[in-house]
This record gives C-alpha cells, sequence and structure tokens, in this order.
C-alpha cells in the first residue's frame, strides 16, 4: 500500500480533450500495490501551452498526451526522444527537475498488438485519421511489413503526407475502398464525443474486412467494435493499446517496470468501470 498523500507525494497526469478514467485506475493500481509514493489524475484543458507550463512549473513528473494534443506539444517540450521525433507525435512527456523530454509510447504498443494477433502483412488495410495516432500507427504498419494500405482522411494536406511519408495511398474517404483490415485512429465512436454514436467504417466495409482495429480506448467497446464482434471479425480494442502503452509511461515516470501478472491485474482494473 502507497503512503498517504504528502507535500512529498510524486504528481502524474494526463491531458485529452475527453479524460477517462482508464490511465487513472490503471496507474493507481500500480502506485498501491508497489508501494509508491505517487497519485494520477486526469485533466483536460482549453489552454495546452498553459497546462505544459504548468507541468514544468509544478514540477509534474510525468504527463500524458491524448488527443488533440500530440502535435500540438512538441514545440512546449525541450527534447524529443527518438520514438517521438521519428514520428513526430507525442504522448508522454517526463519532466526531470524542469528539463521536459517527450516520447511516443503509442508505436510500440501498436507494433506488439499486431504481432500479437498475427495479423498477415499480406493484408490491405485502410487507417481512419491523419493525427498523432495515425502517424504512429502509420509508421508501425510499415515497419510491419504491411505494403497494400490507404490512409483515409478528409484533410487532404496532412492525409497525403502521411501517406507519402509510408508509402501508402491517400483518399479522402472511404467509398468504393475495399480492405481486409480497418484501422480508425480517429475520435468517432468516444464515448462523449459528438460523434459517439456513429461508425467510423460502414457495415459494408466491416464485412469485407477480416480484422478491426479500432484505437479508441472505450471500456464498453464503441459502435465500430459492436458491429465488428456482431459480424465475427477479429477485434483489436483501443483498450488493450491504451495498456500497453501506459505500461511504458509507467516505467518512463517511476523507472519500475511491473511484472506481467501485475500488469494484467492493473488493465483489468482499469477496465473495470467504463471511461467516462
Amino acid at each position: 500500500m502507497r503512503p498517504l498523500i504528502n507535500k512529498d507525494t510524486v504528481m502524474c497526469m494526463s491531458l485529452s480533450a475527453r479524460p477517462s478514467n482508464f490511465g487513472t485506475r490503471f496507474h493507481n493500481y500500480l502506485y498501491d500495490a508497489l508501494g509508491l509514493d505517487y497519485v494520477y489524475k486526469a485533466f483536460s484543458t482549453q489552454d495546452i501551452v498553459g497546462a505544459i507550463a504548468g507541468v514544468r512549473a509544478l514540477n509534474i513528473r510525468g504527463c500524458a498526451i491524448s488527443m488533440p494534443f500530440k502535435e500540438a506539444c512538441i514545440p512546449l517540450v525541450d527534447e524529443l526522444a527518438p520514438s517521438a521525433k521519428a514520428i513526430d507525435s507525442i504522448n508522454t512527456i517526463v519532466n526531470t527537475n524542469g528539463h521536459l523530454k517527450a516520447y511516443n509510447t503509442d508505436y510500440s504498443a501498436i507494433a506488439q498488438l499486431l504481432r500479437d494477433y498475427q495479423v498477415p502483412t499480406e493484408l490491405s488495410f485502410a487507417l481512419l485519421g491523419s493525427g498523432g495516432m495515425a502517424k504512429a500507427t502509420a509508421c508501425a504498419l510499415r515497419d510491419a511489413g504491411f505494403r497494400r494500405g490507404t490512409i483515409v482522411a478528409r484533410n487532404e494536406q496532412t492525409g497525403r503526407q502521411l501517406a507519402e511519408l509510408y508509402g501508402f495511398a491517400w483518399q479522402a474517404g472511404a467509398a468504393g475502398l475495399e480492405a481486409d483490415l480497418l484501422l480508425n485512429t480517429t475520435p468517432i465512436g468516444m464515448p462523449g464525443s459528438p460523434e459517439e454514436a456513429e461508425l467510423a467504417f460502414t457495415e459494408a466495409h466491416i464485412a469485407a474486412a477480416r480484422v478491426v482495429f479500432d484505437m479508441v480506448a472505450a471500456v464498453s467497446g464503441t459502435p465500430l467494435i459492436h458491429a465488428a464482434n456482431a459480424a465475427g471479425k477479429t477485434v483489436i480494442r483501443g483498450t488493450e493499446v491504451f495498456a500497453l502503452q501506459a505500461v511504458e509511461q509507467f516505467v518512463l515516470y517511476t523507472g519500475i517496470r511491473p511484472d506481467a501478472e501485475l500488469f494484467a491485474q492493473a488493465a483489468a482494473h482499469a477496465r473495470q468501470q467504463p471511461v467516462a
């Protein structure tokens, strides 16, 4: 059991447009289990510059970065680790005596899940989105050996740029596109968002696919996840990405790597309560 919160308790946090309970429950469970004098809290903000300045000024040890701040935070930190520099997207900030170093742990989580689910690299794919998570996903797909893919993004500039960077095609919309692997990196289906009830891909796209991978970390599932399960597809959930990338953040913040059993317990605990 960790000590009671006191003046020396180390603070870690997350910043996202729609904070959830998943990371808070995951990290605090590990702090309790390991007896660490840390506490974790989720926040949102309309002032990302002020928020990151607060991380520095208040000596917040670690800050997880979620949509839509993964690219906006880049000019606000002091150093990019190779994982963030290669993708030009960050999801983790570590504060060491006022020096803010940024990392990206999304890439490794996505790459591991593609391996764990043994998704064949010869499959064609459609990746919806062109933001920070899309960058990590496209890079992981390229590095895993996927060659037949399309970036689906309404923003032509960022969509084309991402597609050209990793050698994939680009389309503004998914109409007329058939793919074996569907990947959603947008907020479509996210609880609390204006698009909470929407499908990221159509039922026809889902029917034609073999694997559906939704990055939205909704414990209760998303419309895309529910539709893919109903259609009998192989499904990879955003909560799996979240847990894998979160444990890497935990290591960066604390210097301690939980064993596999404790990681599984923390992930299960985090999934017990729906993401708000």
